[in-house]
């Protein structure tokens, strides 16, 4: 049994991390200033004695004793994390620099949650760890992207200058229950507006091509990650190699909701990715890992979440 420390851990990453790990036998501190993360994705959990919840900023200092720590504390909407430009690249930044110091002074091994959007819009499809990107550093979404970039980059110095046991993986668009319904991601927006029969919104012509990793497929990736070798730092991609357009998720999501909405196109937001696909090769061969969902069926799952939230007037919708 370890110890393990989960930031962003009310969140809809963190808290299907926060309950698979408990379910593995460990002890788990869920540490959130719910800023985006919710009490209600946790509170199955409280009961559990093995579950603590603390309510904390990664922008402030902490002290704490784990064997572990799962660094998933940022806004990774476009909706939240430009809500307060700042505040992502502090949380992102400063957050790393606390939770490296944290796992430098007791010696725990910590995994950063990175992202697929550190490649920015690709020049090159499929994108491998070794592609360094093409960012806009002063763009609406340059606060997400290069905060996430930045902080690879003090994972890898307190590796190098101080020996802190760090894991670095690449998540890419992930999926399942748990989304808030208000986050404006392309999954969720399509499933709400599908279930109230209002028009989809696709931005852009919906020929861009994103892939999709259900929830399920992304832990498997991140524990057995955690597990290898401490010699392996990554930067690792984690995602769903089968790539889809905007428009056939727009149109599966219609049939899968049994939906009247119409589709409406409206302008491409600025930097917005042509194209998002990983490639996974390393995964396939470091952790023998690949997404294993299938996008219907891990649709039908989260959209059959958000209908329950509709029903039961849960669901916020801007």
């Amino acid at each position: 049994m370890k110890t393990i420390l989960v930031t962003g851990g009310a969140g809809f990453i963190g808290s299907h991390l926060c309950e698979r790990l408990l379910n593995e036998g460990n002890e788990v501190i869920c540490l959130d200033n719910f800023f985006t993360g919710a009490k209600s994705n946790i509170v199955h959990l409280l009961d559990n004695h093995r579950f603590e919840l603390i309510r904390h900023d990664i922008t402030k200092e902490i002290f704490l004793e784990v064997d572990e720590i799962y660094n998933l504390a940022c806004p990774a909407s476009p909706v939240h994390y430009q809500y307060n430009p700042i505040k992502t690249v502090k949380t992102s930044v400063m957050g790393a620099i606390n939770m490296l110091g944290l796992a430098k002074r007791i010696r725990a091994k910590i995994l950063q949650a990175s992202t697929s959007e550190v490649y920015g819009d690709p020049d090159v499809h499929p994108q491998p760890e070794s592609y360094w990107g093409n960012v806009n550093p002063i763009g609406k979404r340059s606060c997400y992207d290069e905060g996430k970039r930045c902080a690879e980059t003090l994972f890898m110095d307190y590796h190098n200058q101080n020996k802190v046991r760090i894991k670095i993986v690449r998540i890419f668009n992930t999926y399942g229950p748990r989304m808030q319904p208000d986050d404006g991601r392309v999954v969720s927006n399509f499933i709400i507006q599908a279930l109230q029969n209002k028009p989809i919104t696709i931005y852009g012509d919906g020929s861009q091509s994103r892939s999709f990793q259900y929830i399920d497929d992304l832990l498997d990736g991140l524990i057995r990650f955690m597990a290898c070798d401490d010699s392996i730092t990554g930067p690792i991609n984690i995602g769903n190699d089968n790539e889809f357009a905007i428009r056939e998720l727009a149109e599966l999501v219609l049939e899968l909701c049994n939906s009247r909405s119409v589709i409406e196109y409206l302008p491409l937001p600025e930097n917005d990715p042509v194209q998002r696909c990983p490639d996974i090769s390393y995964a396939r061969e470091l952790l023998d890992w690949k997404a294993k969902v299938q996008l219907k069926d891990g649709l039908l799952k989260t959209i059959a979440y958000f209908d329950g939230l509709l029903k039961t007037n849960r669901a916020v919708i801007k």
